[in-house]
């Protein structure tokens, strides 16, 4: 072969060569990967079954592959929905609507900056009865979020053109006595998980600073019909984790050494302090009953489906939900009324009412409690618990002991959350942009975002199977009572609950001898808010333990 022929098909050779390296190497794999892959899922294959399947996988290869080639918008989701109602079950009786008292005798406090910390009844007297505007109202509280965001850093966008403008509105419609009901020109923050149009809607994540989601966010639609003010949109920690994001950690105004909790750090932090009368949270495992806790608030997580997540960031399809976190109770309720319901734009929403019976005797409601659960927790939040135990009893609720379901496996629950959080945010890993999170330890979102790759559908489905076991436990557990004390934290109730659907109220409880909030759990039925509302409001009827508020502010 002549010289010349030989190097042009040692060239070509080597090109295909290269060619062939690369690609094998960015888009292929081998059998001998397919081998080493049976350690993480736990099987072993036969050679003679490998060598049948590879081809297999290579076309399951070539499907995701596909898939990807097709954009997805956030509002998407999953075919598959969860349903929370086990079989046998009764939807509670409900009352259509609640009529709130709005007191007369509201005086506009001395300090005044007591008028931080006034609930939502007693700011409305003063906005009703033209004793304050709702435009001095919302600078009073934009006043606020501005000095002590430095130190708390609990908010990411004020919005104050928006909220100014809002409060002109309603002061309008007010003194010409189109009066639009209790929220009417009453300020309030929300969580950056939620589509406010003009601001950006961070999720709190680096990724995302720059985010403009030109949508209103059912939620914030309905709290602007009802005529409430938006006056900032507060800190999530990064894609609803922790209390973390881009510019900093949000801090809880009892001990600014510590942070705020996660993932509504803003919601509770700013409440806490009096920089907003009540703001809105998600929970997908916590993110609304930890902040209530750390920040000395309360805090309603409703059962799934009753408040719409249209226009709100997606962290687990079958396991996120919106609620309120307030100075107490009833501001929760009157926030709750107002925010759920059916909407056209969430199929995972229920068409029922909502009320509260105020003057219901709390005698008849059938309580239990996680006797072995409480009795074991020998920290200060556990002394708490047992001393409301002992101011239910004087009002007379008689709890019935009660144990939390057995021979579930908690532990591996976790992967429904992580698998549903690495579909949403498939192309933020595939870009390599959760690289730029601020957060890369082995218990941050970034982390849990990557590792979410490897969770295989068979075990994410079999999760759900096992899920299932759970929800109709629960039931067997609750169905018999009205609502379950539990503590907050340190048992299996706030995981099994989160899975469940099943709604609760986070309750304050006292201090510990640092000063630190502390707080106890009611465990409603399923679309029940009404009765865990009705001994919430109860207790702190009895106490005084919301009407707290950290020093200094």
């Amino acid at each position: 072969m002549p010289t010349t022929n030989r190097i042009s098909l040692f060239i070509l050779l080597l090109i295909s060569l290269i060619w062939f390296s690369c690609s094998t190497n960015k888009n292929t794999f081998t059998k001998k990967d397919v081998k080493k892959s049976e350690k993480l899922i736990g099987l072993h294959f036969a050679k003679q079954d490998i060598d049948t399947l590879y081809p297999y996988l290579k076309r399951n290869r070539s499907g995701f592959d596909s898939l990807r080639k097709y954009p997805i918008g956030n509002d998407v989701f999953p075919a598959i929905r969860f349903d929370p109602t086990p079989f046998g079950f009764t939807m509670p009786e409900q009352q259509n609507g609640t009529q709130w008292n709005i007191p007369d005798n509201v005086e506009i406090p001395e300090p005044y900056n007591l008028l931080a910390f006034y609930t939502i009844p007693q700011l409305a007297s003063l906005i009703k009865h033209q004793k304050i505007t709702s435009t001095e109202l919302t600078k009073f509280f934009l006043a606020r979020l501005k000095k002590y965001q430095p130190a708390l850093q609990c908010s990411i966008s004020i919005t104050d053109s928006l909220a100014l403008e809002q409060a002109k509105k309603a002061d309008e419609e007010i003194k010409n006595g189109n009066y639009r009901g209790i929220l009417h020109g009453i300020p309030y923050g929300t969580k950056d998980l939620m589509a406010v149009p003009g601001y950006p809607t961070t999720w709190g994540a680096a990724p995302y600073k720059s985010q403009m989601i030109e949508e209103t966010a059912t939620v914030i639609k309905k709290l602007e019909d009802a005529g409430a003010i938006l006056v900032a949109k507060l800190v999530s920690g990064a894609l609803a984790r922790g209390d973390v994001w881009f510019n900093g950690k949000t801090k809880n105004p009892w001990d600014t050494t510590q942070g705020a909790s996660g993932s509504s750090a803003g919601s509770g932090s700013a409440t806490s302090a009096g920089l907003v009368p009540f703001a809105l949270g998600t929970e997908t495992l916590g993110s609304i009953t930890s902040p209530s806790t750390r920040n000395g608030v309360t805090g309603l997580r409703p059962t799934y489906g009753r408040v719409s997540r249209h226009g709100v960031m997606s962290l687990s399809w079958s396991m996120d939900k919106v609620g309120p976190l307030g100075r107490n109770a009833e501001d929760c309720a009157i926030v709750f009324q107002t925010i759920q319901g059916k909407d056209e734009n969430d199929l995972t929403t229920v068409d029922l009412p909502f009320g509260v019976d105020w003057k219901k005797d709390i005698k008849q409601l059938k309580v239990a409690y996680l006797k072995s659960d409480i009795e074991k927790d020998t920290t200060a939040s556990g002394d708490n618990l047992r001393n409301a135990l002992k101011s239910l009893k004087k009002i007379g609720i008689v709890p019935t002991a009660v144990d939390m379901p057995k021979d579930v496996p908690y532990r591996g629950f976790d992967i429904i959350l992580r698998a549903e959080a690495g579909a949403f945010f498939d192309e933020l890993v595939r870009s390599k942009g959760v690289d730029i999170m601020v957060e890369q330890d082995r218990r941050s979102r970034a982390n849990s975002l990557r590792q979410s790759r490897f969770i295989p559908a068979v075990e994410y489905l079999q999760a759900n199977r096992q899920r299932q076991v759970l929800i109709q436990k629960m039931e067997d557990l609750i169905k018999d009572y009205d609502i379950l004390i539990s503590p907050t934290f340190g048992n299996d109730q706030l995981l099994a609950t989160n899975l469940t659907g099943h709604p609760v109220i986070a309750v304050p409880t006292g201090l510990d001898k640092k000063n630190h909030p502390t707080s106890m759990t009611f465990v409603g039925n399923l679309y029940d808010e009404a009765s865990i509302l009705l001994l919430a409001k109860a207790f702190q009827d009895e106490t005084s333990f919301d009407e707290l508020h950290p020093p200094g502010y």
